[in-house]
C-alpha cells in the first residue's frame, strides 16, 4: 500500500490560520492545526498563539519535547508545506563549506596585489 500523500499548503495558506479559534503552524515543513490543543498545551496557549500561522520549528526544537509529545502531534497533522516553499529546501543547493577565503589564501592574494 502506497503511503498517503499529505495535502499541500503554501506559506500564505498557513499564515491565514493565525487566530486562537483557527490556529495552524509549521514544524519541520509539516502543517499542524493545533486549534483544539490550545487549552491543553502544557506550556500555555500564549506560546502557541505567538507562532500562529508561522514557521515554528526553532521554537519547538528549543523546548526539547518528549517522544510522547512528538507522537501526539500526529493527530494534529493536516498537511505539509508545498515543496517550493519549504524551509528545509536550500535555494542554492548545498551549503558551502566556507563563507570566506581562508586567512592564508586571503593574505597571499593581498601580498601579491600590493607587493607583486
Amino acid at each position: 500500500m502506497a503511503p498517503t500523500e499529505l495535502k499541500q499548503y503554501s506559506l500564505a495558506d498557513v499564515a491565514s490560520h493565525n487566530k486562537p479559534n483557527d490556529l495552524w503552524m509549521i514544524i519541520h515543513d509539516k502543517v499542524y492545526d493545533v486549534t483544539k490543543f490550545l487549552q491543553e498545551h502544557p506550556g500555555g496557549e500564549e506560546v502557541l498563539i505567538e507562532v500562529a500561522g508561522k514557521e515554528a520549528s526553532s521554537e519547538f526544537d528549543d523546548v526539547g519535547h518528549s517522544t510522547d509529545a512528538k507522537e501526539s502531534m500526529k493527530k494534529f497533522l493536516v498537511g505539509e508545506v508545498i515543496e517550493a516553499e519549504r524551509k528545509a529546501k536550500k535555494s542554492h543547493g548545498s551549503t558551502p563549506t566556507t563563507t570566506a577565503p581562508s586567512s592564508s589564501s586571503w593574505l597571499g592574494s593581498l601580498k601579491t596585489k600590493f607587493f607583486g
